[in-house]
């Protein structure tokens, strides 16, 4: 596949699909005990008065939708009863940024995805790859990251090795609603992007989340997937972790990430969304979001786009 140059970024993007799914499990709702950082943050210096932005600065606490089962992304810890991941010490920062506490919620991606969240969460920070069809409903930051899609397989496997041929007929699972989903149907769209759909007439097998459809590949090869699309960041971590899956072939294609506000929020959240997306902007130029990727994906820089 060959990737072309980004779309244009619009003040606020409005752009989204995930490249992952999401269940609604454990710990959503608390705030975090960790103090928002003192100092110039936005709530201290925000002329917003009756808006999302002026109602979460009033509130102090900034409450975002995240998954729960998406490593390295997110994952909730019950014993800890707190989440870690890259997206997780994103979403934290971006509230530090604002000066207020942070709040979980876990809901599905679809419900995510189809906005009118009606206030029960405020941004939605969980690897979210821009699609033409939720500009319509959701605003979104720059990029705050970039990742391969790649097709994992059974690690017994032999037979899969050229993308643009052994995976047409094969059952393929994804993540439901997902990037993956919509590449292997051929509905893939972003502006500024164009995308080889190589494979055809794959068997599409949908799951609630990228993990659930890797263990089921875990399994045993063809027992019930011959392979899995997901993130590089995410089919890594699976086999780091020990799992009898591996890697095959070249990168199917290449996504931006970015962080997601409700269009149709009660109150008005352009304010939250351009302030989103500067304090996105201040972690790619301080070397924070770096830092961050190099934490969680083994030293790399997924930060910039290939």
């Amino acid at each position: 596949m060959r990737k072309v140059l980004l779309f244009p970024i619009l003040t606020i993007s409005a752009l989204v699909l995930v490249a992952c799914g999401d269940a609604d499990t454990g710990g959503g709702g608390s705030a975090s005990d960790t103090p928002a950082a003192g100092g110039d943050t936005v709530c201290e210096n925000t002329d917003a008065s009756g808006d999302l932005l002026a109602q979460i600065c009033d509130k102090g606490v900034l409450t975002v939708s995240t998954d729960p089962a998406y490593p390295p992304q997110s994952k909730y810890l019950p014993k800890e009863q707190k989440y870690e991941g890259f997206d997780i010490d994103v979403a934290t920062e971006i509230a530090t940024r604002l000066g207020v506490e942070i709040a979980w919620e876990t809901p599905s991606w679809d419900v995510i995805t189809a906005g009118g969240w009606n206030g029960r969460w405020d941004m939605s920070v969980g690897s979210m790859t821009p699609t033409n069809d939720r500009q319509e409903v959701l605003d979104f930051t720059d990029p705050y990251y970039f990742t391969p899609a790649v097709a994992l397989v059974n690690a017994d496997n032999t037979s899969i090795s050229d993308l643009s041929t052994d995976l047409d007929g094969a059952k393929v699972g994804v993540c439901s609603g997902c990037t993956y989903e919509q590449f292997l149907d051929k509905s893939l769209d972003i502006a500024g992007f164009t995308f080889d759909f190589v494979v055809d007439d794959a068997v599409i097998k949908g799951y609630d989340t990228d993990t659930t459809a890797l263990q089921d590949l875990a399994l045993g090869d063809g027992s019930r997937l011959d392979a899995v699309i997901t993130s590089s960041t995410t089919g890594q971590g699976y086999i780091n972790e020990g799992n009898p899956v591996k890697l095959v072939g070249d990168p199917l294609f290449y996504e931006p990430l970015s962080v997601a506000i409700d269009k149709s929020a009660e109150l008005d959240p352009a304010s939250l969304a351009e302030a989103a997306n500067q304090i996105v902007a201040d972690m790619h130029a301080d070397g924070t979001l770096t830092a961050m990727s190099k934490k969680w994906y083994d030293g790399l820089d997924l930060t910039v786009q290939q």
